[in-house]
C-alpha cells in the first residue's frame, strides 16, 4: 500500500493546506488515494483542474481519487458527476481530522461520496495550522482565512466563507517554533490578509500582529507579508515599514485595475489616486520598498481608455512584479451578468500589452540594482532572493537556507548575478 498522492492548483494558501491534508491522512492511515486541491479564481482555473483529474486516473487508474479546494466548495455537482472521482470534500472538511478517518476506514461505503457544507456558517478560526511548508529556507503561516469583501469578479468568499483570524497568541507561539526548526524567513499568508483581526477580541490590526511577532521572536531575521489590500493597511503596519528592517521591504498589492469607474462596478473599496498615494507614503518611509500587484485585462464594459489607466497605474506607482489576469467570466459572480463583456481577442491582447510593462519594470528594477549589496535567502545551492524578492543566482554553491550578503555584479533575464 502506498502513501496518499497530492497535488496542489491555485494559490499559495492551497499548497499550505495540502501540507495539512497530507499529515491528517498520514495521521488517519489512508492509502492508495490521490488528493485534488482545486483552485476556483477563474472558469480557466477550473476547466484545469477537470483536465487534471482526468490525467491523474489515467496514470492512477486504481486509485481512490478525492478532490476538495475551492472549486470542490462552490461546484461540488462538476465534480462529482465525473466519472473519475471517488470522494468529493468541502474546504471546511478538508480540514478536520474525522474526514481523513472516514475516508481511510470505508472509502465508498460508510462515508458519503459529497461531504460539502455551507461554508458560509463556518465561524471558527482558520482551520490545522502545521509548523511550515516549502523549502529549507522559508515557511508559510496561515492567519487568517475567509472573505467579507464582494468584488463582482470574485467567487472565492463562496469557497472560503467569511473571514476568520488565527489569534496572535498562536502565530507567534507557532512562528517561534519554526524559528527553533532553523527558518530564516516566515511568510504570513490567508485569503485576505488586511482583515486579520477583525473577528477577535479587541479587533487588533495586522500591523499590531506583525509588531507583536517582531518584537516576540527577536531571533526571526526575516519576515514577510504576502498579499494586501492597500486600503485597509493600518498605522501599526506603516510603522513596521519605517522602523522594522526585518519586515522585508516588498508588498503585493491587490489593486485589480487602474480606473476608477471600473474599480467601482468591480466593487473595490479603493480608487487609483489611494493606491498612488499609498505607494508613495510607504516608499518614503522605506525608499527600497518594491511592489507587485495584481491587475485584470479585460474587465466588463472596459474601454481602450479605461485600459490605458492600468497602463498608467504600472507606471505611477512603479510596480515591480505583476500578476496579470486576463478577464475569465465566472459564473455565480455579478461581473459575469454585465451585457457588455468584452471580446477574448481583445483581453487577450491587453493581458500581454500589462505582461510587456511589467517586463520592462522588472529589467529597470534589475538595472537598478548592480553594485548594490544585498542579503539573500538562498533558496537552493545556487538561487536565492534579496529582501525585495528578487532572484539572484550565484556560480559558487551556497548552503540552503542561508543569508548571504553579496554584491550584484550583473543582470539576465528575470535574475541578478552575484
Amino acid at each position: 500500500m502506498s502513501a496518499p498522492k497530492f497535488t496542489t492548483l491555485g494559490c499559495r494558501l492551497n499548497a499550505y493546506e495540502t501540507e495539512a491534508m497530507k499529515e491528517l491522512s498520514q495521521q488517519a492511515g489512508l492509502t492508495d488515494a490521490v488528493v485534488v486541491n482545486t483552485c476556483a479564481v477563474t472558469a480557466e482555473a477550473v476547466r484545469k483542474a477537470r483536465q487534471e483529474i482526468r490525467k491523474l486516473r489515467r496514470e492512477n487508474p486504481d486509485a481512490r481519487l478525492i478532490v476538495t479546494g475551492c472549486a470542490a466548495q462552490t461546484e461540488p455537482e462538476t465534480f462529482s458527476r465525473m466519472e473519475e472521482v471517488d470522494a468529493v470534500i468541502g474546504n471546511t472538511e478538508k480540514m478536520q481530522p474525522d474526514t481523513w478517518k472516514g475516508m481511510a476506514a470505508d472509502f465508498i461505503g460508510e462515508t458519503e461520496a459529497v461531504q460539502v457544507d455551507d461554508i458560509m456558517s463556518v465561524t471558527e478560526t482558520a482551520g490545522h495550522l502545521i509548523d511550515g511548508f516549502g523549502t529549507r529556507s522559508r515557511a508559510y503561516v496561515q492567519v487568517q482565512n475567509g472573505c467579507d469583501h464582494r468584488c463582482t469578479f470574485c467567487i472565492i468568499p463562496y469557497g472560503r466563507g467569511n473571514s476568520r483570524s488565527v489569534p496572535a497568541g498562536v502565530v507567534v507561539d507557532q512562528i517561534k517554533r519554526l524559528v527553533d526548526r532553523g527558518y530564516n524567513e516566515v511568510v504570513l499568508t490567508g485569503v485576505d490578509l488586511t482583515s486579520w483581526g477583525a473577528d477577535l477580541p479587541a479587533e487588533p490590526k495586522l500591523g499590531d500582529l506583525v509588531m507583536r511577532i517582531l518584537k516576540l521572536v527577536p531571533d526571526l531575521p526575516r519576515l514577510r507579508i504576502s498579499s494586501i489590500d492597500s486600503i485597509e493597511v493600518d498605522e501599526n503596519l506603516m510603522q513596521a515599514i519605517a522602523t522594522e528592517p526585518r519586515l522585508m521591504p516588498h508588498l503585493h498589492l491587490s489593486l485589480q485595475h487602474g480606473d476608477d469607474l471600473i474599480l467601482k462596478r468591480m466593487k473595490r473599496r479603493h480608487l487609483r489616486d489611494d493606491a498612488i498615494r499609498f505607494t508613495q507614503e510607504a516608499r518614503k518611509l522605506r525608499p527600497e520598498m518594491t511592489f507587485g500587484a495584481d491587475i485584470i485585462a479585460g474587465f466588463p464594459t472596459e474601454t481602450e481608455a479605461h485600459f490605458e489607466n492600468s497602463l498608467k497605474l504600472v507606471r505611477d506607482c512603479d510596480l515591480t512584479w505583476l500578476h496579470v489576469f486576463p478577464y475569465s467570466k465566472r459564473d455565480g459572480t455579478p461581473a459575469a451578468r454585465i451585457p457588455q463583456q468584452i471580446n477574448g481577442n481583445i483581453i487577450k491582447d491587453r493581458a500581454a500589452r500589462l505582461r510587456a510593462a511589467g517586463e520592462a519594470q522588472v529589467a529597470k528594477h534589475l538595472t537598478a540594482q548592480i553594485g548594490k549589496t544585498h542579503h539573500i535567502l538562498m533558496e537552493n545551492p545556487h538561487m536565492g532572493r534579496t529582501e525585495q524578492f528578487t532572484e539572484v543566482a550565484f556560480n559558487t554553491p551556497h548552503t540552503e537556507g542561508q543569508i548571504v550578503t553579496a554584491t550584484i555584479t550583473g543582470a539576465s533575464h528575470s535574475q541578478l548575478n552575484a
